[in-house]
């Protein structure tokens, strides 16, 4: 028999694909002139080897450290094993896995959430000097509208962002205030009514639970998009993370720093640098990086012992092979999104 608290935990995960759409912009319509080229690690393709109209991609880290059950890698052994993606892609620098505490009588004991990652890289070419892509156009509400309309986003304050109003949340930055960087930044609060068969299956999971309380149909996060100033740029670690030995030209990040369920944070970074071998060629390195809760991979026996559960299972819907898994978008799955977002970035970066 299944537990509530593990119907109420779990069920979530469906939701985790939404999530995604904080990270990376998408258009209307998908990018069909561009292909991807799945390799083994995008930093070893060098700016040479990039065709015209093609992406590499990849988002598999290695069999050695990925989590067989889940095709994710765990928080600690993506910290172990590629240091200066933790570094760049958490939401600042020393970012550790939350420390939670539990008080039981008159002792507290306190432990670890832990974190799974889901992380892309992507590297694709443009046809235009760097200096010629202001990167600056795209921070506002426009530029996301026109991205992708069916998330709904709205302006808010830095007193609005929730890490900013409470410094035991670990999303909370050391430094500074969320939306208080120099330059181009704003700070957005965006709503994602879910699709496809997943309202289906939340309806479904809503049936299952004793609980009053309902799982709601869509999901709210807050996210900084910036672009970063230039005395923030750490040229030295974003060309070893790149892999590319050119100065960056510019950069443009999202950080989804408060999410009402299932993910701990999210982050898009794309990075421009000149191509080695041609001043008049821009190399684009992406990156994107999910830290979902680990506790959601541990009940995965007791969905699969419930029929209407099956397909719910957490890494089958992660992975994109759930029957709920529906379209080209979000409901699809991380993999197949985190393509299309990549494939609409290339996009739009090639039209200026």
């Amino acid at each position: 028999m299944v537990s509530v608290r593990g119907i109420n935990r779990i069920a979530f995960v469906a939701l985790v694909c939404v999530v995604l759409a904080a990270a990376l912009p998408g258009p209307s319509a998908w990018a069909q002139d561009f292909t991807i080229d799945d390799v083994p690690s995008v930093t070893a393709v060098t700016p040479a080897r990039l065709k015209p109209g093609t992406i590499a991609f990849s988002d598999h880290i290695g069999k050695d450290v990925t989590d067989a059950k889940n095709g994710l890698i765990r928080f600690s052994d993506w910290a172990k094993t590629k240091p200066l993606q933790k570094e760049f892609l958490s939401p600042y620098p020393g970012y550790e896995e939350p420390t939670l505490s539990h008080r039981s009588g008159r002792s507290t004991k306190t432990t670890k959430r832990r974190l799974h990652m889901y992380v892309a890289e992507a590297r694709f070419a443009l046809p235009r000097a760097p200096q010629t892509i202001d990167l600056n156009r795209y921070v506002n509400i426009a530029f996301l509208d026109r991205m992708d309309p069916v998330i709904k986003h709205h302006l808010i304050s830095a007193k609005d962002v929730t890490p900013n109003n409470n410094t035991k949340l670990a999303n909370h930055h050391p430094i500074r205030r969320w939306c208080e960087s120099s330059g181009s930044v704003i700070c957005i609060k965006s709503r994602y009514k879910l699709e496809g068969k997943l309202p289906v299956a939340i309806l479904l999971l809503n049936k299952l639970r004793e609980s009053s309380k309902k799982i709601a149909d869509f999901i709210e996060f807050e996210s900084e998009l910036r672009v970063i100033p230039p005395a923030e740029i750490d040229q030295s670690g974003l060309s070893q993370l790149t892999g590319i030995a050119m100065p960056v030209t510019a950069a443009l990040e999202q950080n989804i720093v408060h999410v009402n369920q299932v993910m701990q944070f999210g982050k898009f970074l794309a990075v421009l640098q000149a191509d080695p071998a041609n001043a008049n060629r821009t190399i684009v390195t992406a990156f994107v990086a999910l830290a979902v809760e680990s506790d959601l991979f541990e009940k995965r026996k007791e969905f699969e012992n419930v029929p209407v559960l099956r397909n719910m299972v957490p890494a089958q819907v992660l992975s994109g092979k759930s029957s709920f898994n529906t379209g080209e978008s979000i409901s699809s799955g991380l993999p197949n999104y985190a393509r299309n977002r990549i494939k609409a970035l290339a996009t739009v970066l090639r039209g200026g």
